[in-house]
This record gives C-alpha cells, structure tokens and sequence, in this order.
C-alpha cells in the first residue's frame, strides 16, 4: 500500500522552518510595539491613511467581495470548497491541513487580539492581528504546499509557489481590510505572519502524529510447519 503524501513536503521543512520562526518573531515584535495602542504607527501612515473608509467603486465593491471571503460564511464556502478538491485529490492529509491551518490561524489571531489590546475606531474593536488575513493566507499557504507536494517540485520551486501564493493571498485580503478601513497596515502584516507560523508548524505536526498512527508494512506471511 502505497504511503499517504505528507502535508509538509521533505524539501520544505528547513526552508519553510526558519520562515516560520522569522515570522514568530515579526508577529512578537509588532504586537509587542502596538500593545494598548489606538493609533497608527509611523509605518502605517507611510502607505495610506487607515483611518479612512475612501475607496470608492468599483474598488469598494471589490474590496467588501474580498472581505467576505474571510467572514464566517464565505470562509466556511472557501474551507469546504479547499476540502472536497484534497479529498477528489485523494489527499485526504491535505484535507485535515487546510481544515486545523484555517481554524488554528483564526485562533491565534482573536487570542492575540486580546492579548496585545490594540484597537482601532474605538476601544471594543481589537484590530491587532488581522484575522481575515491570517485566515485567507493560511488557506492558501496550506493549498500551495498540497499543490507542491503533489507535483513534485523541488526546494526551489516548492518555496517559490508557496511565498508566491501567502504573498497573493496577504496582499489582496490586506489590502480589502485596510482599504475598508478595517485593519492597519502593520495589522495586516502581523495575521500574514501568523499564517507563515502555523501553517508548516500544522504540517509537520500533523505529519509526525499520522506517520506515528501508520502501521509500518510488515511481512504477513507465516512459516509454514514443518
């Protein structure tokens, strides 16, 4: 029987690895910087005003088409759709990845919300991470490693669609949030790098529990008596 495709390809694990923890650290410091503030920081003022809801159609129309991707109903509509094309795939792992990537992202970002306290529009809106940032990359972070693993690409090429892919996913879902004036900048960042941490975590993880529930092929022949 042939052994179920991994979830975290072999030729990614140390690449994706030290990115991981690249991204760990970004998502500690920024929310480290930001902690009780209400404010944009400087960084956020050197690329727009994210104070302003000023995007007009057709981008608003965009924007909010986007933004729904990562509400409760259109992120469950992407989740099923990521699930039913692993399992018509036969990548059944791949399927258990996107559904714990998804979940996991948004987690972390509405924990760290709490915990780093930073608000934007008033004090009951925690804006720090983005989670719909963090959700939509995570998702398509977790299809890219599928999309790698199943065509056999290389160190190269593996990471390339993967960087390509979260940085796709990130630009457009931030750019929806900080256009509606919903997230900062750096807020965007920050739920991108929380996807980068979890997902080849998730992978490796869930890999290392399957290869352990997997009975290794044993000879079921038995001697004949003499």
């Amino acid at each position: 029987m042939t052994a179920p495709a991994p979830a975290l390809p072999p030729s990614l694990r140390g690449p994706l690895g030290l990115i991981a923890l690249l991204a760990t650290l970004v998502v500690g410091a920024i929310g480290a910087l930001y902690a009780g503030h209400g404010e944009p920081g400087r960084v956020d003022r050197w690329f727009v005003d994210p104070t302003a809801d000023s995007v007009r159609s057709p981008w608003r129309g965009i924007a909010l088409a986007t933004d729904f991707l990562g509400e409760p109903a259109g992120a469950a509509l992407l989740a099923v759709a990521a699930v039913a094309g692993c399992l018509l795939w036969r990548r059944p792992r791949g399927a258990v990845l996107v559904v714990a990537s998804a979940a996991l992202a948004v987690g972390a970002a509405t924990l760290l919300k709490h915990l780093v306290g930073r608000t934007i529009h008033g004090a009951g809106n925690l804006s720090y991470p983005s989670g719909h940032t963090a959700f939509f990359t995570a998702l398509a972070v977790a299809a890219a490693l599928l999309v790698a693993g199943r065509l056999g690409l290389g160190r190269g090429a593996g990471l390339l669609l993967v960087l390509a892919t979260a940085l796709v996913a990130g630009a457009a879902m931030g750019w929806a949030q900080v256009a509606l004036g919903a997230h900062y900048p750096t807020d965007v960042l920050g739920g991108w790098c929380v996807a980068l941490a979890l997902v080849p975590a998730v992978a490796w993880l869930l890999d290392g529990v399957a290869d352990r529930m997997t009975p290794r092929s044993t000879d079921s022949r038995q001697e004949e008596p003499a």
